[in-house]
């Protein structure tokens, strides 16, 4: 009777561990310190294309993953941390493994931007010029089914709500939450953003925050001839209301977010700076010879 009912035990947890795996919640056998951050970056210091570099959040590991005579941007990595979906300028959206290896076309749209993995892994939502505006597409990880969302306005970098059903877009200064399947406009956040410089917004895993770039003060005209020039700061605020927006950090790039969401990365003033969100604590991992670009967020690997 004993050894059945630990037969019975041990089979039970296995079927746990099959569903928390299928649902993604298994535990990543990849430590923390261990997990890759990819961000973009000019390598050794050249004055060529930007490449995908790759460093662990340790500092170790240091390497550059793409080459090619046009620039690689934006990366995604996908829910499993064993893909990277990204950008290349004038060529359209790729995936690769997370090492750089077996790459992959998955579309043509030489403006084709802002690859983002929903949280199933099923789709992969991007931008890409219609008409007038940048507008939201989906497809599969293997770059089959590509459509626009009929319903969705105006898009800047999409991010997928935790159950893949809803991508929330920046958009005409606002964050909106739209349909994943239609574009249909569900909500509103009333988080009043400025529309030229928030378009790389990020929404934190859980939802609940969001971290965009906005301007410190009024800037004078395009050449800064007559007042001064632009300069920008990373803003942090809540996604539901109150939002509480707050200017945590001063001439830096775009922001990702830790799996945990706990912990933001971008690039300021030259290394990749990790700043927790509840202290404001901040840490930096050296970039070597690569110089770092801020232009779209870094991806962390979430396992």
């Amino acid at each position: 009777m004993a050894s059945s009912r630990r037969l019975t035990l041990a089979t039970f947890v296995l079927v746990l561990a099959a569903v928390a795996a299928s649902v993604g919640y298994a535990e990543s056998s990849v430590p923390a310190a261990q997990r890759w951050i990819v961000f973009a970056a000019h390598p050794n210091g050249g004055p060529g294309p930007l490449q995908l570099v790759r460093v662990r959040v340790d500092g170790t590991g240091l390497s550059q993953i793409t080459t090619g005579s046009k620039s690689a941007i934006e990366p995604d990595f996908s829910p499993d941390g064993k893909s990277i979906a990204f950008a290349r300028l004038g060529s359209g959206i790729f995936r690769m493994n997370a090492d750089g290896s077996g790459l992959r076309r998955l579309t043509s749209g030489a403006r084709d931007i802002y690859p983002v993995w929903s949280r199933d892994g099923k789709q992969i939502a991007f931008l890409r010029p219609f008409k007038t505006g940048w507008r939201l597409f989906v497809m599969s990880p293997t770059g089959a089914g590509q459509r626009k969302l009929p319903q969705a306005p105006p898009a800047g970098r999409p991010s997928w709500t935790r159950n893949s059903k809803s991508i929330v877009i920046p958009s005409a200064a606002d964050l909106v939450q739209v349909d994943a399947q239609t574009g249909m406009i569900q909500r509103y956040f009333g988080l009043t953003m400025d529309i030229q410089t928030s378009q790389n917004a990020t929404v934190s895993p859980n939802g609940l925050m969001t971290a965009y770039l906005g301007p410190r003060f009024s800037t004078g005209p395009d050449d800064c001839g007559e007042g001064p020039c632009p300069q920008y700061g990373l803003y942090l605020a809540r996604v539901p209301a109150p939002h509480r927006a707050r200017r945590i950090v001063n001439d830096t790039g775009a922001a990702g977010w830790s799996p945990d969401g706990r912990t933001l990365v971008f690039v300021h003033r030259g290394p990749l700076t990790l700043r927790n969100v509840a202290t404001g604590a901040m840490t930096t991992i050296a970039t070597g010879k690569h110089i770092a670009v801020g232009d779209s967020p870094p991806a962390w690997q979430p396992r």
